[in-house]
């Protein structure tokens, strides 16, 4: 059973836009100030440099390759299903780390405004991702359209957020110099870590490859889907995160637990710490439904082409969505989220993702036609792409490479019985 083509170049830009902007947003500031300080900013800037080569891959391979499942299409195009299966089977595994953050960041920013006791903080989450799930298998223009609804209304809160660090600059002008000196009180021991947890921030524009097949023009829609919301990522992050470490003092903003709060609460008191406090919780919320929606598509690719459990590529009848790949990834986000740790769980993503990068940097080397398009720098973005792939695995942690070998060695494992399936079925 097909998919239907519903989603519109808006649509898919807010897709890109809401998986990047959200949890991540609204938690790391505060970390990056307890690891280097107000240098974190530079972090911020090498993590955007970073993502924007990724994406650009990525806006060129898609155009080459404009299939459902994004990177698993591309680099099974390029190598064949065995490579196209790691590369899809460390997205999932990358993504799947994400929707928990997402639930785990709802339940913090909702304790600002009532304390949650550990069986109402299980609830919550348990609904959070009930709600996204739901959603998504009503069907993908409906989904489409709550993600651009939640898109358009976590942009509101950032903006008062510049909007408020602007305003108390303006007013307190040797803050910025007070706040920025020293500019790292710390030292650069902990830039690595720092930039792995940054670099998390600004992944997410890959979920915009995988719903190909419900894209009305995926060709021409999805590069520029890809491009247009990086740009507006960047713009808001490298804003945002300016004004915040210029605005209030390092060491206070390492120990907060809602660090865009506090700029909203220094220009605007109460009323504007309530209105970052609710956008934080609308913005994980747009984030999340974006991430539902790509993670169930990436299985859904991955089984039609029997390399997946067969559930994970059954329709609904009625909404002619994967509800059942919708509705085991809710649950495994739902237990992930009751017993992972924040940090953990990110710097386990970009590994994960990392890897999968580099197998689509390689893809686009191969894939790329010169004759039918003279796209910019599509020569050396694979190389430059693969280089950055290789600085983020160096600095996630020990326990990280070591998981995320034995997680790819198990995916072998099952494309290795799920391919011997297949051959059998053909005797």
């Amino acid at each position: 059973m097909n998919l239907k083509r519903e989603l519109s170049s808006f649509d898919l830009t807010s897709i890109v836009v809401g998986s990047v902007i959200g949890a991540d947003l609204y938690i790391t500031p505060a970390l990056v100030a307890g690891m280097i300080g107000p240098a974190g900013i530079f972090v911020w800037i090498i993590a955007g440099i970073f993502a924007v080569v990724i994406a650009l891959v990525f806006s060129y391979t898609s155009y080459y390759v404009p299939r459902v499942g994004g990177p698993f299409a591309f680099v099974s195009k390029a190598f064949g299903n065995f490579y196209g299966f790691v590369t899809g089977w460390t997205m999932l595994s990358a993504e799947m780390m994400a929707l928990p953050v997402f639930a785990i960041v709802f339940t913090k920013y909702l304790n600002y405004f009532v304390e949650l006791e550990l069986w109402e903080d299980l609830l919550v989450k348990g609904l959070f991702l009930f709600s996204l799930t739901f959603v998504n298998i009503i069907g993908v223009k409906i989904g489409g359209k709550v993600n651009d609804t939640l898109t358009i209304l976590k942009l509101c809160p950032l903006v008062l957020v510049i909007a408020s660090g602007i305003i108390f600059l303006t007013n307190n002008p040797e803050k910025l110099i007070e706040n920025y000196t020293p500019i790292a009180p710390l030292g650069f021991d902990n830039f690595g870590t720092a930039l792995v947890l940054v670099f998390w921030a600004f992944a997410g524009f890959e979920m915009g490859t995988i719903p190909a097949s419900e894209v009305k023009n995926p060709r021409k829609i999805i590069p520029k889907a890809i491009v247009l919301g990086i740009t507006t990522v960047i713009i808001f992050y490298l804003t945002i995160n300016f004004v915040v470490y210029g605005s209030v003092n390092w060491n206070e903003l390492s120990r907060s637990a809602f660090p865009l709060v506090l700029i909203g609460s220094l220009a605007l008191g109460y009323i504007g710490a309530t209105i970052i406090g609710f956008g934080a919780l609308t913005s994980v919320s747009g984030s999340g439904a974006a991430f539902s929606l790509g993670v169930s598509r990436l299985s859904y690719a991955m089984s039609i082409n029997g390399l997946f459990p067969k559930i994970f590529s059954n329709v609904h009848k009625k909404f002619k969505t994967p509800y059942m790949a919708l509705i085991i990834q809710g649950v495994i986000a739902f237990f992930l989220s009751a017993y992972g740790g924040l940090i953990q769980l990110i710097s386990f993503s970009v590994f994960n993702l990392a890897f999968m990068y580099i197998f689509v940097c390689l893809s686009l080397i191969v894939l790329k036609k010169e004759k039918e398009t003279k796209f910019v720098g599509q020569r050396i973005l694979p190389f430059i792409g693969i280089s950055v792939c290789v600085i983020l695995i160096y600095y996630t942690s020990v326990w990280d490479k070591i998981i995320g070998s034995i997680s790819i060695l198990i995916g072998i494992g099952f494309y290795s019985y799920f391919l011997h399936r297949v051959k059998r079925s053909f005797e």
